[in-house]
């Protein structure tokens, strides 16, 4: 720029604002770079800013994520197998194993939801990302609602002349079921259908770099997301928490207390870490508490049944169930 005072001849060199070249000796203006590009360190030339999102080649963190859900899945396929080899056994029975089985298909689903979380975002990874990870958590935990008011349901109609044994049977769990999963499917189409999410790329968060990312294209339709799945887990923990003194052989109503316990403690800590976070590491927020729910859904419900069902077989039978009941 030229010296104050001076002749026009004379100048001082001041360097190039941020975002600016110049590759002319003595230049008088800076060239701005492309929105996709960035000075390199002297200033004389662009070149390309640094993507930031969670790519296989560049971060070892979706290879860790991949190999934990990939783990997780597989012994969800073992368990959901034992279940299936021991079908007509009482503890698979007495807990309604339709539901048990609809809640192992979920889990199994929320594992592979993680995949679409990994990788470069697009449009259509954005929409499905929230949308399968909201719908397949709505029917887990609408199974484990329908499991508690089942258990409720059970112990009231053992009484004589009781007006509750209408109510046995598996058209009330189905309806549970159907009618808790079906308010979240109408959420998420709505959310869908008026602004759903796409891909984002924030160039001003970090100087150089462009983060690619999921932008929830309507802050409301996300929150009413997580905000239902709250609720469903909120009202499941009260009414197992409620049920678990209830005198049953297979009451998993206290299992079910330590699985919601452990589902709201998640997804609460969640929140404030999600929106404290930029880029790839809201990202792996969210997957962290995509795998640690399911995690903990997966092993207080089934895994002291498996337990039962393979090491201790001689609590698994018809005769220990009456047994029990009678007493």
């Amino acid at each position: 720029m030229p010296k104050p005072r001076a002749q026009s001849c004379c100048y001082d060199c001041a360097p190039c604002s941020e975002g600016e070249i110049s590759n002319t000796t003595d230049s008088e203006n800076c060239i701005r770079c492309p929105y996709n590009e960035w000075p390199n360190e002297k200033k004389n030339q662009c070149i390309a800013k640094i993507e930031d999102f969670l790519s296989y080649t560049n971060d070892t963190i979706p290879v860790v994520f991949s190999a934990i859900s990939v783990f997780l899945l597989l012994i969800t396929v073992m368990i959901l197998g034992v279940f299936i080899y021991y079908w007509d056994t009482p503890i698979v029975r007495a807990n309604n194993r339709n539901l048990s089985f609809l809640l192992l298909v979920s889990i199994k689903l929320s594992f592979l939801s993680v995949f679409l979380f990994l990788g470069r975002p697009v449009d259509i990874t954005c929409m499905l990302r929230i949308i399968t990870f909201g719908i397949t958590f709505s029917i887990a935990v609408s199974s484990l609602l329908a499991k508690t008011i089942m258990v409720c349901v059970a112990f009231k109609a053992t009484k004589p002349g009781s007006s509750w044994r209408k109510w046995v049977g598996v058209k009330l769990s189905n309806s549970v079921v159907l009618i808790c999963s079906s308010i979240q499917i109408i959420i998420c189409m709505t959310w869908l259908a008026i602004s759903p999410p796409f891909q984002e790329l924030d160039l001003h968060t970090y100087p150089g770099t462009i983060i690619i990312q999921c932008n929830e294209g309507s802050a409301i339709g996300f929150y009413s997301v997580i905000g239902y799945m709250g609720l469903l887990a909120a009202v499941s923990f009260v009414l197992a928490f409620l049920a678990r003194t209830l005198p049953d052989s297979f009451n998993e109503a206290k299992y079910i207390t330590f699985s919601m316990l452990l589902f709201c403690s998640v997804w609460i800590t969640m929140i404030p870490a999600y929106l404290s976070t930029k880029g790839k590491n809201t990202v792996c927020v969210e997957i962290f508490a995509i795998l640690t729910s399911s995690a903990g859904l997966l092993g207080c419900v089934f895994l002291p049944k498996c337990y039962t069902i393979l090491f201790n077989p001689q609590i698994n039978t018809r005769s220990h169930l009456l047994g029990n009941k009678s007493s």
